[in-house]
């Protein structure tokens, strides 16, 4: 299988999920691949759309090592192992978060455009992305999900590494993945256009999305906690 792109890897993804079509379901596009085919998902379950926004707080002087992630209004999700290991003390875990934080306004602003985030309390949160390589981000996305209080977190991706599509098994509610390859390099080669995504076309999708859903049940425009 391989897909034209990320619309019609989230239409043929949205045929996998009917079964989660109902008023308390979300979806969460993880920018910026993600949000094309977190849209098509959105659009066939009537589901309100929105952005996950997650990001590593790396180590100091090793930042490719992460040992968490913070996600909006203060959400983090911490390993305290790696913390250990790495020496990650509190000085180290307030400083790196402050300067993530900044960044994280910075991009929920601008996606967003000052629309308030929709709340997950209680609800059905269907994480969306364009493919799993190693499965961090999707891992750090669904956690952050649940420390929102969604009640179910759901990953559901086009295409997974294989490892990754078994580890992440174990943390979701549910994985709803089309295929996990054998021999896996990339999530672009399993794209015939992978193109970039743009800021504006996440802008647009999540714009449109809101605006269809905002008065149906369970809307987008309701106001986080």
């Amino acid at each position: 299988m391989e897909f034209r792109d990320r619309v019609d890897a989230g239409r043929r993804l949205a045929e996998r999920l009917g079964h989660l079509r109902g008023p308390d379901t979300v979806v969460l596009g993880l920018p910026r691949g993600g949000v094309p085919v977190a849209y098509e998902v959105a659009r066939a379950l009537a589901a309100p759309l929105d952005v996950i926004l997650v990001r590593k707080l790396g180590v100091p002087l090793h930042e490719e090592v992460g040992f968490g992630a913070l996600g909006e209004d203060g959400i983090r999700v911490l390993n305290a192992d790696i913390m250990r290991m790495s020496r990650v003390d509190e000085d180290d875990l307030a400083e790196v978060q402050a300067h993530e934080e900044t960044k994280l306004a910075r991009q929920a602003e601008a996606f967003r455009a000052g629309r308030p985030r929709v709340p997950l309390d209680g609800r059905t949160a269907v994480v969306v992305d364009d493919g799993v390589a190693t499965g961090s981000t999707a891992s750090a996305a669904c956690r952050v999900a649940r420390a929102h209080g969604a009640a179910r977190v759901v990953l559901a991706v086009p295409v997974s590494a294989t490892d990754a599509a078994r580890a992440l098994a174990a943390e979701v509610d549910e994985l709803v993945c089309l295929m996990t390859p054998p021999v896996f390099f990339a999530v672009g080669e399993w794209y015939q256009d992978f193109s970039q995504t743009e800021d504006e076309e996440v802008v647009d999708l999540l714009r449109r999305g809101n605006a269809a859903q905002g008065a149906g049940p369970g809307g987008g425009n309701r106001a986080g906690p």
